[in-house]
């Protein structure tokens, strides 16, 4: 067999490094599967689903949204692991299954940090501290007051042990250095009825969830845990305009591809989305639900998702939380 000459072998090797380039200029050319890790209809899911109509338009293929929720998103998630790296399966997932789980449940299917590629963090979300009606501070500061006051006699409800309602509650606690117990319930749905009502007294949540009902006079809100007011609820304070720096967290949204996806894939979805991300519709639409978009490289995501990954492991550590 002839071997190849000098020249002939240089040119092979060009080849070869064009390779990913041309992957990247190509690419998509058929539907991209988006797996969002819980079932249709929550706030996620509404999220991505007004996010990728525009975003496949950027890319110029459809988008499929496929709904496997379970496990707090850690089902979907290493799903979305286990896939071809290829660029057409990427996951829309949160907070969740991309910092907590994997801190949370002794035995899971992926490797947060050897498993998945980092995309973008996409939006960010923050919680609001909602209280019933009946109880009596006005602000925060003299709620953290009252509960110092009251050690084990307040308690917050949450949608399960766990889960990212859950966990700001210990943060707060934590932050606050306040003793309340927490009381799980299957939902939003079961629980708004009983904060009403008195008998569970706090819970934090997302903004819309509740929006209507402090319209409403059925629910007051004490902090948001950003460094700044939401326009949707300008009167309440930020974390750290009331001393609680510490309790800056939110319900980020993020993309993620199976480890091994090409760079110049990553690239090209991360630059779309960011593309996406900085369209006004979009970004107003984004901010009717309470969310700002944030459109981060591949590298800052993963450095946000290393420090996302230590925060909630200090907090479940210290909340003693566990799940069977």
């Amino acid at each position: 067999m002839t071997r190849p000459n000098n020249q002939t072998f240089i040119l092979l090797l060009s080849l070869i490094g064009l390779c990913p380039v041309a992957w990247a200029q190509t690419y998509p050319t058929k539907p991209i599967r988006v797996i969002v890790p819980f079932p249709a209809g929550e706030s996620i899911d509404a999220t991505v689903r007004l996010i990728a109509l525009q975003w496949q338009t950027a890319l110029g293929q459809q988008m499929v949204i496929d709904n496997r929720g379970g496990a707090g998103g850690t089902i979907g998630t290493e799903m979305a692991a286990k896939a071809t790296p290829d660029g057409y399966t990427i996951s829309y997932g949160n907070l969740g299954p991309l910092s907590i789980g994997p801190n949370l449940y002794q035995k899971l299917g992926y490797n947060l940090f050897k498993d998945l590629a980092p995309v973008s963090q996409a939006t960010s979300l923050p919680f609001v501290l909602f209280a019933s009606p009946t109880l009596q501070p006005a602000t925060v500061q003299e709620l953290v007051a009252y509960a110092k006051a009251r050690p084990g006699q307040l308690n917050f409800g949450s949608t399960g042990v766990g889960s990212g309602l859950h966990l700001i509650g210990e943060l707060f606690k934590l932050t606050a250095g306040v003793n309340m117990v927490h009381v799980p319930f299957k939902g939003v749905a079961q629980a708004l009825p009983e904060m009403v009502a008195g008998r569970i007294q706090l819970a934090f949540n997302t903004i819309p969830a509740f929006l209507p009902h402090v319209r409403a006079g059925r629910l007051k809100a004490y902090v948001i845990t950003a460094p700044k007011r939401s326009p949707l609820l300008p009167e309440v304070p930020a974390c750290t305009e009331v001393g609680l720096p510490g309790l800056d967290a939110s319900a980020w949204h993020a993309v993620v591809a199976p480890a091994g996806t090409p760079r110049e894939i990553i690239r090209k979805l991360h630059q779309t989305l960011a593309a996406t991300l900085d369209q006004p519709e979009v970004r107003k639409q984004l901010a009717a639900v309470g969310a700002e978009p944030v459109g981060s490289t591949p590298e800052a995501f993963a450095k946000f998702m290393r420090a996302e990954s230590d925060k909630w492991a200090r907090v479940i550590k210290a909340g003693g939380v566990k799940v069977e």
